[in-house]
């Protein structure tokens, strides 16, 4: 049998009771403080002559009856908590209660409260409540937590202006139930049974959930808070997710604005990291890209390249057109490799992707297999490589030196991914930007060319803003930007463009000017295409080559002689001053060179180690041992062209 609480008497009331005040006409001093803690009570009947409490904590006693409450109106916050209370609101409403306390009590069901008008503090953990209801009508209850109890589904809170709700420690599966709670704050849900965060993604104003020991298994669910930008604090300790690999690097990717995360905080580098491992940057891919293929390349035996051959105070000619997919980026290339075969020819790429109708395996691109383009890849045998739209793209250096052995500039077409990677490499190439400007207009020219699908186009359309924002960004990046919404006039621009990259001239003038003795070496042009659209500005920097002076006849038939022995010696015919540049063990003991082995320092025979040439100056660079000799054409471009 329970033991029964004692009898709560004058003496003990009055010795306890604090805050006098004054009440009425001011004549009359009553106490509106009474805490009893700890004291056993069971019947605290005589508290109902003292009608004028405003402020009533019994914690820790044994009361079953509060029905005295019913005759204190002016009550204000009560605390029954850790009592045996079973009656839910065992009293006549006071008007102005606005805090009230029944933690720890043996409440099994919540009644109507909608006298309770004045209510903004509830609690009610560690009782026996299965069900939340009857609050519809307190709608000034900010903070409500009826933790620790019975409870298995939400309902009955919509539309309370709720700013803190307490759910731990219940049998709750979701948390369907909460979408109406727009201005709730600090969300408790933890040891649950929990899955899903499906009822979370309209709380805007959340800034903490704790769903500690829950059952939330996937990193997908993240998407239902990832629009919470006031959220800040978010606790998944003891979750299935937890196993997942980078689990925390995702959720930091997903949800940037955490700043605790399992009760950790997140630091700046880590943000950083995940999103360099889950979204990089298209500079971060690049310098990735660079290192990787700059590793497999030093993998390999280490040759001359015709690229790299002594020039006239230029790097190798390089054009590069790049824009958004289906710009008409490559049909401009292959046009202007054949009105200005001269001086230019075309690089061909490597894709995984399948070709289009009109495009042709050896002309277009290297159709090749996932597998065949990472074996490639291991070999070292592109200089960049890129993934678009699920495919992978890479430009060999035998695709270069094709075109570099017949003495001409290599013209090529890529995405904006590809360029920032080819920047990181030894070549300067001239990037010309094909820019669409009109959203329609891109639209259907995608849909003529029937290749893509509706959604295809969609996805397609946004990335004019990727290359308009970088080029905004990064101004004098590109060396110039062209318009294409109309495919002709855009070329028009671009050949007058590629002239004065090649420093041509039209007809007329290159014969006025072969008939004056003092004109044979072209002067570079200082810039194109300056109208007074901002598109089509010229952004190229002037290189050294530009802004020094011009050298005469005299002085470039001087400079070819002197090249002409390297190019010689590097050939096989050794004049006796530049024979140990290339000269290997086995030539030193009369034997012919194996291609398979490195080639042997002067002074260390046997060691298998490329030599090293003495340094040369900026834009001559070294060339294949075993090329021909460079022909007329290379010579003429060379002198007529600059990086």
């Amino acid at each position: 049998m329970a033991e029964k609480g004692t009898v709560l008497g004058a003496a003990v009331v009055s010795n306890c009771v604090a805050q006098l005040g004054r009440f009425g006409t001011g004549l009359h001093h009553p106490y509106y403080h009474l805490a009893i803690p700890g004291r056993k009570l069971g019947d605290i009947s005589i508290l109902c002559k003292y009608v004028h409490l405003q402020k009533l904590e019994l914690p820790n006693n044994r009361i079953t009856d509060l029905s005295c409450v019913s005759h204190m109106p002016f009550l204000v916050i009560l605390d029954v908590s850790y009592n045996e209370i079973s009656e839910f609101f065992g009293f006549e409403p006071p008007k102005n209660l606005k805090e009230v306390n029944f933690s720890h009590n043996y409440l099994t069901e919540m009644k109507d409260m909608s006298a309770y008008d004045a209510l903004v503090h509830l609690d009610l953990d560690h009782n026996q409540l299965e069900q939340i209801h009857g609050l519809d009508k307190c709608c000034k209850l900010t903070h409500l937590s009826v933790a620790h109890n019975k409870i298995t589904n939400i309902s009955g809170l919509d539309h309370l202006p709720l700013s803190y709700l307490n759910l731990r420690g219940n049998l709750l599966t979701s948390t369907e139930g909460l979408e109406n709670l727009s201005r709730l704050q600090v969300l408790d849900l933890c040891l649950n049974h929990i899955s899903s965060l499906v009822g979370l993604s309209n709380l805007h104003l959340l800034g903490s959930i704790n769903l500690e020991k829950n059952q939330v298994s996937e990193l997908e669910e993240c998407k239902y808070i990832h629009n919470l930008l006031l959220l800040r604090d978010l606790n998944l300790f003891g979750n299935p997710v937890q196993r997942e690999p980078d689990y925390r690097l995702s959720v930091v990717f997903l949800l940037q604005h955490l700043t605790i995360l399992d009760q950790e905080r997140v630091t700046v580098e880590e943000k950083v990291f995940s999103i360099n491992k889950f979204d990089p940057p298209m500079e971060v891919v690049a310098a990735r890209d660079h290192m990787t293929q700059l590793m497999y390349q030093l993998m390999q035996p280490q040759i001359l390249y015709n690229t790299t051959l002594p020039s006239n105070d230029a790097p190798y000619p390089m054009l590069v057109l790049t824009g958004p997919q289906g710009c008409g980026k490559r049909q401009m290339a292959h046009r202007l490799c054949t009105e200005f075969d001269k001086y230019l020819a075309y690089g061909i790429s490597h894709t995984t992707r399948a070709p289009f109708k009109d495009e042709v395996n050896g002309r277009n691109y290297h159709f090749v297999s996932e597998e065949e383009f990472q074996l490639l890849e291991v070999k070292g045998v592109f200089v960049q490589t890129m993934t678009h739209s699920g495919h992978r793209y890479g430009l060999s250096r035998g695709a270069i030196e094709d075109v570099a052995r017949e003495g001409l500039g290599c013209c090529v077409h890529m995405e904006l991914e590809g360029v920032l990677s080819l920047k990181k490499t030894v070549f300067e190439p001239c990037l010309i930007l094909i820019a669409p400007t009109l959203s329609d207009n891109y639209r259907a020219v995608l849909r003529y060319r029937n290749r893509y699908t509706d959604s295809q186009i969609e996805e397609i359309v946004p990335r004019i803003e990727v290359y308009t924002d970088f080029n905004r960004r990064r101004p004098g990046f590109f060396n110039n930007v062209i318009r294409c919404d109309y495919w002709d006039k855009a070329y028009q621009v671009l050949q007058r463009v590629v002239m004065n990259y090649l420093m041509l001239e039209n007809h007329e003038e290159c014969q006025a000017e072969e008939s004056r003795s003092d004109s044979s070496v072209l002067s570079h042009p200082a810039a194109v295409l300056d109208p007074p659209d901002p598109l089509y500005r010229n952004y190229s920097n002037k290189s050294p080559q530009q802004l020094a002076p011009h050298k005469n006849p005299t002085e470039l038939l001087s400079i070819c002689k002197r090249e002409e022995p390297v190019r010689e010696a590097v050939i096989g015919r050794c004049p006796e001053v530049y024979s140990w540049l290339i000269r290997s063990s086995d030539d030193s003991r009369g034997h012919s060179p194996d291609p398979t082995k490195g080639l042997d320092p002067p002074g260390r025979p046997g060691s298998g180690v490329k030599p090293v040439l003495p340094p040369i100056p900026p834009g001559r660079r070294t060339l294949r041992a075993n090329s021909p000799k460079r022909s007329p054409r290379r010579s003429r471009v060379q002198a007529g062209m600059s990086g």
